[in-house]
């Protein structure tokens, strides 16, 4: 059984016209579990076409992270556009930091004393939310749709929660801004029902919308069309196999710029490991992982009711490479690994060390297959593998591994180029070797720039000029 749901907040949305000024700022506001990510932008470009712009429609104004919400004192930066002064923070302890509404009345209120912005300059707010479920598109907030985000919360309960608090503060403190969610789910709706569906009862499953979603949707659009400009091609020709790799990871298959297949499912928590979370299990694991006689039994004298919330907790807080290392810091992980080889060489090594290895060894394997997959179901036809998110972009060990598992299909990659990214600027770094049609690339995605894009191109949210 599940346990009583938490009731329902009331949160008093006043519908107002979403039109503004193209003078006004766009605040793109990203909301994890215990970080908050805050980008603010203007508008540089009058026209609303996309073919019109030739460069970024908007100009990056302020960017802020706040990390470690859960776990105080929370770390505050600040870090202002290249064309701006002010005072800049790095990683500032704020101990009156508690929640993550806290932590955006803190950043507006830094926004005022040091960066010289009103709140009142902000017109829209865009946040972006996991799980939209059948939202496929983006909504203004109203009543309405903040309840159907809510009801969702369950399926997403790392995020979405994470963000309707940071929605709801919004509302509160900038009344005159329009919020708008963006959602994680919407670049996978391409997805065939096939590929989408769960080998379960269709009747209870479309009931109860019991399917595949997938998720880093922000991030894999932002992908397509930086990894489109670089190749200078259209983005609706290229086919890709692309890995957002950090403390929750993924990987998708792009045919033709759609999203044919991606690993996480009705929820965030299957497909690969992340940090705190298990990733694909077999699903009866929970139950033995609970069972009172610590080995497997169907004795029902020994059995326990395990309920939803716990296996929640269980497999998405308690699991990952947390669970194996005691870290979530997959860089802690790559660095004690190698110092671990070196006392192996040197006869040194103890039986507890060996776990980096072994939590690196499980990533990368469930990565490959995924990877592997996805190669077959593209048939082949494959223009670039791409890496992202903060361990595809930084970890020049996993792209090595990888890379290396992908010699056996003709996917080549260059070790030097591999070993100096964090070097090289732009959105892309190419990591394969020029000559070869199929690409090996690097993007810095930006999941914030992605959403202030979109919202700049909305013409319902902007007044004709």
């Amino acid at each position: 059984m599940r346990h009583a749901p938490p009731p329902r907040q009331t949160v008093n949305i006043q519908t107002t016209d979403p039109h503004a000024n193209r003078k006004g700022l766009i605040l793109a506001v990203n909301a994890g579990s215990s970080s908050l990510k805050i980008s603010l932008y203007r508008n540089i470009e009058n026209g609303t076409s996309h073919s019109q712009i030739t460069s970024e429609p908007v100009e990056l104004l302020l960017v802020s992270n706040i990390t470690n919400i859960s776990a105080p004192p929370a770390s505050f930066s600040f870090t202002l556009g290249a064309h701006h002064t002010g005072h800049q923070v790095k990683k500032e302890p704020v101990d009156s930091i508690r929640d993550h509404t806290s932590a955006f009345a803190h950043f507006l209120d830094y926004l005022k004393d040091e960066a010289k912005i009103d709140r009142s300059e902000i017109v829209h707010v865009c946040h972006r939310v996991v799980h939209g479920g059948d939202y496929f598109e983006p909504v203004v907030i109203t009543s309405e749709s903040y309840d159907h985000i809510e009801r969702l919360s369950d399926l997403a309960p790392l995020h979405n929660g994470a963000a309707l608090s940071v929605i709801k503060t919004c509302i509160e403190i900038l009344p005159s801004a329009t919020s708008i969610a963006y959602f994680d789910t919407s670049f996978h709706r391409s997805m065939p029902p096939y590929i989408a569906s769960y080998a379960i009862d269709q009747t209870i499953a479309k009931k109860r919308g019991l399917k595949k979603y997938g998720f880093h949707g922000l991030s894999y659009a932002y992908i397509l069309r930086a990894v489109a400009a670089y190749l200078k091609r259209d983005p609706n020709t290229l086919n890709l196999i692309v890995m957002h790799l950090g403390s929750g990871a993924s990987v998708c298959a792009i045919k033709d710029g759609k999203s044919l297949d991606t690993s996480m499912g009705l929820t965030p928590l299957t497909g690969l490991p992340g940090a705190t979370r298990a990733g694909g299990v077999d699903p009866s694991l929970i139950f033995h992982y609970t069972n009172k006689a610590g080995r497997m039994s169907h004795d029902r004298s020994q059995a326990v009711n395990v309920h939803v919330t716990q296996a929640e907790e269980i497999l998405n807080k308690k699991s990952g490479w947390k669970a194996i290392t005691g870290t979530t810091d997959f860089g802690e992980v790559v660095k004690n690994m190698k110092t671990n080889a070196e006392k192996v060489a040197q006869g040194q090594a103890t039986e507890d060390e060996a776990k980096w290895a072994m939590a690196f060894n499980l990533f990368t394997d469930r990565v490959i297959d995924f990877v592997g997959a996805y190669y077959l179901k593209l048939e082949g036809k494959v223009d670039a593998v791409v890496f992202s998110g903060g361990i595809g972009e930084r970890s020049v060990e996993l792209r090595e591994f990888v890379m290396g598992k992908l010699a056996c299909v003709g996917i080549s990659f260059d070790k030097d180029s591999n070993q100096v990214v964090d070097e090289k600027g732009g959105e892309v770094v190419e990591i394969g070797k020029p000559e070869d049609e199929r690409k090996v690339l690097v993007c810095r995605t930006d999941e914030q720039l992605e959403m202030a894009r979109e919202c700049f191109f909305e013409r319902a949210f902007w007044e004709e000029s």
